[in-house]
């Protein structure tokens, strides 16, 4: 008999940030794994190549244009998914990133932090977890089943300098995610489950400046990220895709309020 601990055929994942590297990437893997993926983005010509990579494969999904900031936008996309399949069994939180203002820069100290940037990247990392939870997860409550991959970093449970907001923000959403974890197994039962991954250093159009140069060559920055990840190079977007599966999948099943850590050793290595 085939063990189906890891299938994942005709789940309803909605994926937000699907229009970004990390989130689109697993969006992308989940559905040529069977899935039926809902690709949440604001980019319009990403979700346009979303669009007709669907089409192309032939593969059930939606492509949403939605802004997970707007409570009444992501009702709007949970209805559509409800209406199509009757039910949504996974919720990916992808959504999220910096801004330059929030980041403090080589010449800057604490004390020329912009409040304003440092609190609309919070409140992209934590609200944007916490909306799409509050509504998709009206669903788990009503099914008594369900599961939620939030998105962590790094930069979550360790110092990681200059990004202040994004730092902030990624731990409020480990505490979230180990709060909700517990309030959903008490409240609502075992078939709801609330984990995480915490990507180490990947390259994005967000970061490729911070860590590379125009020639490609390392920066500073970048070879200290380097020099403290034992694997000795940064991440591929699609080693994040097996450790989010794993989650989604009921291979997974007692596993709920943990931040899997995706991260080449980065958070174990003291740098000696």
């Amino acid at each position: 008999m085939k063990n189906k601990l890891f299938d994942i055929t005709d789940k309803v994942i909605v994926v937000s940030g699907a229009t970004g590297v990390l989130a689109g990437g697993v969006a992308r893997y989940l559905a040529d794994n069977g899935a039926r993926v809902v690709f949440l983005g604001r980019n319009a010509q990403k979700l346009e190549e979303a669009g007709r990579f669907l089409e192309a494969n032939g593969y059930d999904g939606l492509v949403c244009s939605c802004d997970v900031l707007d409570r009444t936008a992501v009702e709007v996309v949970r209805e559509s998914v409800l209406k199509r399949w009757g039910r949504v069994d996974v919720l990916v939180n992808g959504a999220g990133g910096n801004m330059a203002g929030a980041v403090i820069q080589p010449d800057q100290s604490f004390f020329d932090l912009d409040v304003e940037a440092w609190n609309s990247v919070f409140s992209l990392n934590l609200r944007g977890t916490l909306i799409p939870t509050l509504v998709f997860g009206k669903c788990f409550e009503s099914e008594k089943k369900g599961c939620i991959v939030n998105f962590s970093s790094m930069s979550a449970q360790q110092v990681i300098t200059r990004v202040l907001g994004y730092s902030n923000a990624k731990a409020a959403v480990d505490n979230l995610t180990k709060w909700l974890a517990v309030e959903f197994a008490k409240k609502i039962g075992e078939g709801v489950r609330v984990n995480a991954v915490a990507p180490g250093f990947f390259i994005s159009e967000q970061n490729r400046t911070l860590l590379t140069n125009p020639d490609g060559s390392l920066t500073s920055r970048g070879h200290d990220i380097i020099k403290n990840t034992p694997f000795g190079r940064f991440g591929e977007s699609e080693e994040v895709c097996g450790a989010v599966h794993y989650l989604c999948s009921d291979a997974s099943k007692f596993v709920t309020g943990t931040v899997l850590a995706i991260d080449g050793g980065f958070s174990c290595f003291s740098g000696v």
